[in-house]
């Protein structure tokens, strides 16, 4: 047995968490995708305080979870404390995650149904080599939403 085999090991990727300032439309969005909604609760409390270093913590979340139940991406609307900044989005090139990947079958199709629930392109839909039709859009709360598909 080496060191790796009797240290803590990562089993899986749980979730990505996205902080939004309107959750119902968060998961309408989200939903329109092809993610499908797992559950919702309102968390506070001191723990919840003491885990995320705030005080008086209020904040709904809805778990999405993508088709094939790997994936899930927690949206949080947060009642209190209030948001810093106003929640102006990030621009592409901050520091930090700000984006989620999702491969799917048809970007313009997606695309199509997405505009009416407020996505917009950051750039154009592109071809990348010959592999993959890439596109870059705001989604709630000004996350980029990546969409891949594969052409080759």
């Amino acid at each position: 047995m080496n060191d790796t085999d009797r240290r803590g090991a990562i089993q899986r990727m749980d979730n990505i968490a996205v902080v939004v300032d309107d959750l119902a439309a968060a998961k309408a969005f989200f939903a329109e995708l092809g993610m499908e909604l797992e559950g919702e609760a309102t968390v506070e409390g001191s723990a919840v305080d003491r885990l995320v270093g705030l005080e008086g913590v209020v904040s709904d979340i809805a778990m999405m979870r993508t088709p094939d139940g790997h994936g899930r991406l927690e949206l949080t609307r947060y009642r209190a404390p209030a948001t810093p900044d106003g929640g102006r989005p990030a621009p592409p090139n901050a520091l930090g995650a700000h984006r989620v990947m999702f491969a799917v079958s048809d970007i313009d199709d997606i695309l199509d149904r997405l505009r009416p629930h407020g996505a917009e392109l950051l750039g154009e839909v592109v071809q990348y080599e010959n592999s993959y039709r890439l596109a870059y859009l705001r989604g709630p709360a000004g996350i980029i939403v990546a969409l891949a598909e594969q052409t080759a």
